[in-house]
């Protein structure tokens, strides 16, 4: 039997830590595949890593065929409203499958609203269907996450070198922390993702210490002083001005750091 692995749709399935795909592969290789591999026409929609192992170890599987899908975009929509109802999946990874669903399908509704209407007894026009998905509240609660996680899992996407994104993918950094080191250069978030986690922390504290740093102050009153006569405000100022010199010599070392490890590749 013909299988094919549509890559677009495998990248929907979020991969296995290695203690799961072990623990997968015992139970596959005591008890067989017992759960049909699902099929659309002869694309693998749903047992991507079943299929893995089965194919590796020889291990008989069976097939079961979905034939009620019109298009590859109705499977798509499937395979995420599956994924989005599981408990293992991680936030992140449920807040970019709804993210990918929104995309999906209000692309859709803007062909229908411009395709032709249909000639055949249809005098009056249809109703317009009501746009999916219209807040970033909708779609967060589709991936059961708050909006403000939505907002910054479409900066890291946005912004991120691959390497972050696999970082917060695997749990490494956590989504509020990515999202911060996402707004920095791509040598510095590829040396912190280096770095390790400790690195990618400090990174994300260097991004946080800036924008407080730069967020506008009061100007303090002009009859306003302190015990010592010193002008309200004054030592709070000193303390912004030295997070924003230590953040840039934290963002100059990562550079630095960056660097070395490019001069030292190419030697």
């Amino acid at each position: 039997m013909k299988i094919t692995i549509n890559e677009e749709l495998r990248s929907f399935v979020d991969p296995l830590a290695p203690i799961e795909y072990a623990a997968l592969e015992r139970s596959l290789l005591a008890e067989g595949c017992r759960d049909a591999l699902v099929l659309w026409n002869d694309t693998l929609i749903d047992g991507h890593n079943r299929y893995e192992i089965c194919q590796r170890h020889g291990i008989e599987f069976k097939t079961v065929q979905n034939t009620t899908f019109a298009s590859l975009e109705d499977v798509m929509l499937w395979m995420i409203d599956n994924h989005l109802a599981r408990r293992s999946v991680s936030d992140y990874q449920r807040g970019v499958l709804a993210l990918r669903k929104k995309n999906i399908v209000s692309t859709r509704m803007m062909q229908r609203a411009v395709e032709p209407q249909a000639e055949a007894g249809d005098d009056a026009p249809k109703a317009p269907e009501p746009p999916p998905w219209n807040t970033r509240e909708d779609i967060a609660k589709a991936a059961r996450v708050s909006s403000n996680t939505i907002s910054q899992i479409e900066r890291i996407q946005k912004a991120a070198t691959p390497e972050l994104v696999e970082a917060v993918r695997t749990g490494t950094i956590s989504i509020n922390a990515a999202a911060n080191v996402a707004q920095l250069p791509e040598a510095v978030q590829i040396a912190a993702v280096a770095g390790g986690r400790k690195e990618l922390q400090q990174a994300a504290r260097q991004v946080r210490e800036q924008k407080m740093a730069s967020r506008p102050r009061k100007e303090p009153k002009e009859d306003s002083a302190d015990d010592a006569g010193e002008p309200a405000g004054t030592e709070e100022q000193l303390r912004a001005q030295v997070a924003v010199l230590r953040a840039r010599v934290d963002e100059l070392s990562a550079e630095n750091r960056a660097l070395r490890e490019q001069l030292g590749s190419q030697g």
